[in-house]
């Protein structure tokens, strides 16, 4: 081959590579938006360090009502919730309702998937949280419309549930997915937190 033509070569080959490196780097963090009926007060959960333990509190409405024949109603849904950051809790997010469900995650487990489902016109239904593991904490009852949240990037996992509250329980919900650096500081998630909703001191 020429000289002329190695050269050439080389420099298209320079360039790519170039062009390459300029890329936008896609953003490690991804948002599922928050589904509901989303009245009441805002909240963001908070923390240093990898989510850790879960607790959800669900209320059980369950009754009997009669129009022409008795039917079976079930109205449950999510009352509260609370994530554990390292070794301290957040604060409760809605309030501590009748059953409580805890689970407390292992070593190198992370959450990686939430759904469940919610009533447009009130509360979250049911509430399922997904770990790298395959373990999972079930609250409430799968009634009404279906959501799944899971993040945009491999790797990444779950450090900020947000969304809305009452005095009764979660009216809206959304999810915040990020890499956790085990090794280095910035791990807070209050920054993001402020960021898209004011949590709730």
């Amino acid at each position: 081959m020429p000289h002329f033509c190695r050269m050439f070569l080389i420099l298209v080959v320079t360039m790519f590579l170039a062009g390459c490196l300029a890329l936008p780097i896609k953003d490690p963090y991804s948002y599922s938006s928050a589904v509901g009926q989303g009245g009441g007060t805002p909240f963001a959960s908070y923390g240093e360090g990898r989510i850790t333990a879960v607790r959800v509190w669900e209320t059980n409405n369950n009754y009997y009502y009669y129009y022409y024949y008795y039917n079976y109603n079930s109205n449950n849904y999510i009352s509260g919730f609370q994530l554990r950051y390292g070794n301290t809790w957040s604060p409760v997010f809605g309030n501590e309702g009748s059953v409580k469900q805890v689970m407390e995650l292992f070593n190198d487990e992370a959450i990686v998937e939430v759904s469940g489902k919610y009533n447009p016109a009130d509360y979250i239904c049911s509430l399922v949280l997904t770990t790298n593991m395959g373990r999972t904490l079930s609250a409430g009852m799968p009634n009404q419309v279906s959501f799944n949240f899971y993040p945009s990037n491999m790797g990444n996992e779950l450090r900020i549930l947000s969304g809305r509250f009452n005095g009764v329980g979660i009216t809206s919900i959304g999810a915040h997915w990020g890499f956790v650096d085990m090794e280095g500081a910035g791990n807070s998630t209050l920054g993001t937190a402020l960021e898209t909703v004011t949590p709730v001191f």
